[in-house]
């Protein structure tokens, strides 16, 4: 049995939508779905303006150009996350200023933020990793003091509740990403969301080469633009996706709950957390796994050479990555550096069924007990 990791679910009206594309020639960045895919998510999640764009990273560059971050400013992300926030910032001449992540929650650590702000700070991202929030109350606290922007890196976090609230509707700015392997795929794409009037104007600007207005100036550009815009056909699939996001939650928590229950008796396979105040959407199923006779690599391989089943490290935090870890070589983040040498995503995508669970669950375990760890 081949197990593939996180497959997307096209099962709606995304043929019929996208035909109806096709068939009336709209098939660019105009065009209703887009409208119509902008309002109905930014609806969902609870936020007043919706801007589709052409993926995460171009959301999360955008959100952070509308706020006018620059050079010599900071923008406090978290070490263990997923090198676009930290590339999007470089984007903008800032400074990435990294933090630890906290032991339950593997989230960024709130009560480590306020030692790394500096008259230079500008912003704080903050990434909602796994389909888990970030607790967001104390963050919102020291972001008010000190005057900064959040901005909520929600791509694996379409649907997560923080105390009944969904993220991406918290911070300033909300950011999404529409890859195949999300909750909501739209192949490629994004979208910021906000309740703010003049940040949604701004990105809709700069989103498209910063065009003037005006007929007359059309062509005349006032400031640095960016060709970000997402089709209608990408959009309209995104719709029909949209349509079923509460069953694809309902499935990847269903999961969650089988692999739970097959793995409780193992007490060296830390599970996913869930906090009181959390609803976690299990993005990824995603566990810890140490003292097990065998590294978190040599699993993954193992799973993929005798069992065929794919799965996942999980992310290098950014201190240690080639491309930053001169810029970072006298910092140490030993949380992240944990999660990020122990974690791996098992198969739980939105076509995983509840047999390949089992099979990639016992598979796991098969190996554990050779292992003698069992």
């Amino acid at each position: 049995m081949r197990v593939q990791i996180a497959a997307p679910k096209l099962s709606g009206n995304e043929l019929k939508y996208v035909t109806d594309c096709i068939q009336s020639n709209w098939i660019s960045s105009r065009g209703r779905y887009v409208d119509l895919f902008e309002e109905e998510f930014s609806k969902y999640v609870g936020a007043k303006y919706g801007v589709a764009v052409s993926n995460g990273t171009t959301a999360l560059h955008l959100a952070l150009a509308s706020i006018g971050v620059g050079p010599k400013d900071e923008v406090i992300i978290p070490t263990f996350t997923m090198i676009a926030a930290a590339n999007a910032v470089v984007y903008q001449n800032a400074k990435p200023v990294l933090v630890d992540s906290e032991k339950f929650t593997w989230n960024i650590a709130p009560d480590k933020i306020e030692e790394k702000i500096t008259e230079r700070t500008k912003a704080i991202i903050v990434v909602h990793l796994y389909g888990h929030p970030v607790n967001m109350d104390p963050i919102v606290k020291v972001a008010k003091k000190y005057g900064l922007y959040i901005i909520e890196d929600a791509a694996q976090a379409h649907g997560t509740e923080y105390k009944g609230k969904k993220v991406g509707s918290i911070g300033h700015l909300g950011c999404f990403s529409f890859y195949a392997n999300k909750m909501i795929t739209t192949g490629e794409g994004g979208m910021i969301l906000t309740d703010d009037d003049r940040l949604a104007e701004k990105l809709r600007k700069l989103r498209d080469q910063a065009y003037n207005k005006e007929l007359r100036k059309w062509l005349i550009h006032d400031e640095l633009g960016y060709n970000y815009r997402l089709t209608n056909i990408q959009a309209a699939i995104g719709l029909s996706q949209l349509e079923k996001i509460e069953e694809f939650i309902k499935l990847h928590r269903d999961l969650a709950k089988l692999y739970n229950s097959l793995f409780k008796d193992v007490s060296d396979i830390i599970l996913p957390p869930e906090a009181s105040w959390a609803r976690n959407v299990y993005w990824m199923y995603t566990i810890l796994v140490e003292n097990l006779g065998m590294s978190r690599d040599g699993l993954i391989k193992t799973l993929e050479k005798e069992y065929e089943i794919d799965t996942r490290a999980t992310f290098c935090p950014i201190h240690l990555q080639p491309f930053y870890k001169d810029a970072y070589k006298n910092e140490k983040y030993p949380v992240a550096e944990l999660l990020g040498k122990t974690g791996m995503n098992l198969p739980s995508g939105n076509s995983t069924t509840k047999e390949e669970v089992e099979y990639v669950a016992n598979a796991l375990l098969t190996l554990i007990e050779k292992s003698g760890k069992h």
